[in-house]
């Protein structure tokens, strides 16, 4: 039952089982489900690394612009306190009332008009000066009278310009001292440790910083006669940054904390914030890290970016407050708690992720179907092409999908008639080749034994004839023309038989080492003064140093003359012999080569020159043997014998000889 259900198994996950040691197994399906994962995985690590950090960049420049709109947003709430106190100031210097008590000296009931405009427009003090500079009026330290502040930037502006100026300027303790001893404790700071704030020298503060105000007072016919002077201190007034926090991030929470700060800075120090610290106040006293300060106060460029905040990260936006010299003396800051838009960002990742695990999987149960669905036409294939390899060639496969499945399917079908035709093709020739050489065996055996029968007769019949032949009654003409005619025509049968006895009786070879060079030297030795080789001249090219094959000299002897005879004979006793030796290109055997200029052979012929019996010789001239003996000696050495011909340019047969591969065979010499 388990061998079974594991066979359904192989058959349905197109498993094709071949016998080999440790192979694993690893269905089409599976292999197709991997590459999909493969595949899925490697998109989805690409898309969530670029996906994650553009999701970051997105969220990041998206708060990086709100802070940016936010400070824009601040910075209108602080340019419209100081528009305020100009104007409170502007419009105070064209009152009667201070022209009259400038010109009488009489300030009693100005000065109760400007306590009265003072508390009004929400001011910190309200001073008046003559034309000299010299203090004739303080609302907020009406004791302290008659100093100059002449030397004060603004107040000189407005004595020189006779025009109104309004700026953020930086008082110190003793001016401040001088219109209010309130205003210069408000503005007195003891620095708090800040992390990440720049080492400075100093412990304290005790300048305040002020958004301030001055216009010239002129009398009726346009001359000045004073000026009028009012501010706001910044330090440890909160009416700017909370306004901020209410108009901008409408008090807005995160996890109990405000979503939302801003911050009044008098050179790095917190003046005037709604950042808190961990027991919940406010963060005064605090300043500023020292990258931020380094980028705007010492280069006076805004910062836009993320910034650790006395106890927390923020994505903050910083840009420098200018006195009414354009000179850098504090910072407007506005920030957001980064935590939010970190949850956001995790979040959203969170959220990406999910949607990319869901879709791999989707995409996996999908690739999953589409596996089973191809694997339907390829099982049909391995069916046909098992029942192929045991024998059935019958077996046809029928796919109708319109893809490359299908054309694999008919293919193989054709595959499959192509291998029935040439199996029966095949069996036909097969059955012709084994009745031939059923055939040739008998032929052979019999030719041999009639052979060897008509020997004796034969024997016979030359003996007689040479009998005859020295018989002096048979001396007259006739009879000795008759007499050589019986003696060579039974020599020419002596041959034909004798060659039919050592075709059918090739002995093996014995062989022993033997220098290929001395036998060519002896072959040539042989025939050379023979009349067939008057007019042909014999060339020798011998290679030196070539190895000496095993080899029985004797019948390779008899090859290597029935190369020359043959040579000569097709050269009809006029020509050039050019006799070779070389190391094969492989070099595993020698090769022996015999070139002759003759007529050469055709295309046809050459298909069968080695079989027995073949000649294009003149009738009673060969017997259609010497090449079929010669092919048979040099098979049996494992040699090769070739034969390279071309009409009108010769005839060249290559006997090649194997040597020792391992190099341990004698030399030539």
């Amino acid at each position: 039952m388990a061998e079974a259900k594991a066979a359904s198994m192989k058959k349905r996950w197109g498993w094709i089982t071949i016998k080999h040691p440790r192979q694993i197994k690893v269905a089409i399906a599976t292999k197709l489900i991997l590459s999909f994962l493969l595949v899925i995985v490697l998109i989805s690590i690409v898309f969530m690394v670029f996906g994650i950090r553009l999701i970051n960049n997105l969220i990041l420049n998206e708060a990086q612009e709100k802070v940016r709109n936010d400070l824009n947003a601040a910075r209108e709430i602080y340019l419209s306190n100081l528009t305020h106190i100009d104007d409170v100031v502007s419009l105070t210097a064209e009152r009667f009332f201070l022209r009259d008590a400038l010109s009488t000296g009489y300030f009693e009931a100005a000065e109760k008009e400007l306590c009265h405009i003072q508390e009004e427009a929400d001011l910190d003090f309200i001073s008046v000066t003559d034309k000299y500079g010299y203090v004739v009026v303080r609302t907020g330290n009406p004791q302290s009278l008659g100093d100059n502040q002449g030397s004060d930037e603004m107040i000189q502006a407005v004595l020189s310009q006779d025009e109104s100026v309004a700026a953020t300027i930086i008082v110190s303790a003793e001016d401040l001292a001088k219109e209010s001893l309130l205003l210069a404790e408000k503005a007195h700071f003891q620095f708090i440790d800040t992390p990440l704030a720049r080492v400075r020298e100093e412990s304290e503060e005790t300048a305040g910083m002020m958004l301030k105000a001055a216009a010239p007072i002129h009398d009726t016919n346009g001359h000045l006669v004073g000026v009028v002077y009012g501010g706001v201190l910044l330090n440890r007034n909160f009416k700017i940054v909370d306004k901020v926090k209410q108009t901008v991030y409408e008090n807005v929470k995160y996890e109990g904390r405000d979503i939302g700060t801003a911050t009044i800075f008098q050179d790095d120090l917190r003046i005037s914030t709604n950042v808190r610290n961990v027991d919940g106040s406010r963060a005064i006293g605090t300043r500023v890290s020292e990258e931020v300060y380094n980028q705007v106060i010492v280069q006076g460029e805004p910062w836009i970016d993320r910034a650790y905040v006395v106890n927390s990260w923020y994505i903050t936006a910083y840009e420098p407050i200018r006195d009414v010299y354009d000179r850098i003396i504090g910072i407007l800051y506005v920030g957001i708690l980064e935590q939010k838009y970190s949850d956001i960002q995790q979040q959203t990742v969170f959220t990406f992720l999910t949607i990319s695990i869901i879709g791999a999987v989707i995409t996996m149960t999908v690739a999953y179907f589409v596996g089973e669905r191809l694997l339907v036409p390829i099982n049909k294939l391995v069916s046909a092409s098992q029942q192929v390899a045991k024998g059935n060639l019958d077996a046809q496969v029928s796919i109708t999908t319109n893809d490359e499945l299908r054309y694999l399917a008919d293919s193989f079908n054709a595959m499959a008639q192509a291998l029935k035709r040439r199996d029966e093709q095949l069996k036909e020739f097969t059955t012709q080749r084994i009745m031939e050489s059923e055939r040739l065996a008998l032929v052979g055996q019999l030719s041999a034994n009639i052979a060897h029968e008509l020997n004796n007769p034969l024997q016979g019949i030359l003996t007689f004839s040479h009998l005859l032949l020295e018989d002096d009654d048979c001396k007259d003409a006739t009879t000795q023309f008759s007499l050589e005619k019986i003696v060579g025509q039974a020599n020419r049968c002596r041959d034909i038989i004798r060659g039919l006895l050592d075709f059918a009786r090739q002995r093996k070879p014995d062989k022993t080492y033997c220098n290929v060079h001395e036998v060519l030297h002896e072959c040539v030795s042989l025939v050379e003064h023979q009349a067939l080789f008057h007019n042909i001249e014999v060339v020798k090219h011998f290679q030196e140093d070539l190895p000496m094959p095993i080899i029985d000299a004797a019948q390779v002897e008899r090859v290597f003359i029935n190369m020359i005879v043959n040579a000569a004979e097709a050269m009809e006793g006029s020509g050039h012999l050019n006799i070779s030796t070389r190391y094969s290109i492989r070099k595993d055997s020698i090769e022996i080569a015999f070139s002759d200029t003759g007529p050469g052979i055709s295309k046809e012929n050459l298909k069968k020159i080695f079989d027995p019996f073949f000649t294009t010789k003149d009738v009673g001239h060969g017997t259609g043997l010497g090449l079929a003996i010669s092919y048979g000696i040099v098979k049996g050495h494992k040699g090769t014998l070739t034969v390279e011909s071309e009409l009108g340019n010769g005839t060249t047969f290559i006997v090649a000889l194997p040597v020792n591969v391992n190099g341990d065979n004698p030399s030539n010499g």
